[in-house]
């Protein structure tokens, strides 16, 4: 993962109530089970393809973060005539459970899968980073 994903500027918190683009990729079954958060602080990177997001909850605990980004490098079939390809990218969305547990979701894309990319589900005693 690139260091410099979170030295990013961020974004006026918007309200919960008003955005629900941190339930994306989260299951029916387990919203339930997860903290809500009350803000979302959004950061964008200016120089590379990524941004991230932070919920926090009342006490103002991080219960929610997402990130997103993706590595391009050039390429040339003749030597001459160059075009980008995306050589990596990932995104990824991570929930605190009630009982302080993380439900992690996180998405893969590599050069070589680009076509077909692999997701899951995992639990984390740790907020990811």
């Amino acid at each position: 993962m690139p260091p410099r994903l979170y030295a990013c500027t961020t974004a006026p918190p918007r309200p919960e109530r008003e955005d629900r683009s941190w339930q994306e990729h989260l299951p029916q079954d387990w919203r339930e089970l997860v903290v809500a958060p009350l803000d979302l602080r959004r950061y964008q990177d200016y120089e590379l393809a990524a941004h991230r997001v932070v919920g926090y909850d009342a006490d103002g605990k991080p219960c929610y973060t997402a990130h997103r980004f993706s590595l391009a490098e050039p390429r040339s079939d003749d030597g001459e005539e160059f075009y980008t390809v995306l050589a990596y990218g990932e995104e990824l969305a991570a929930w605190r459970l009630r009982d302080e547990r993380w439900l992690v979701w996180r998405e893969v894309r590599a050069e070589e899968t680009c076509e077909q990319a692999r997701s899951f589900y995992c639990l984390s005693q740790d907020m990811p980073r």
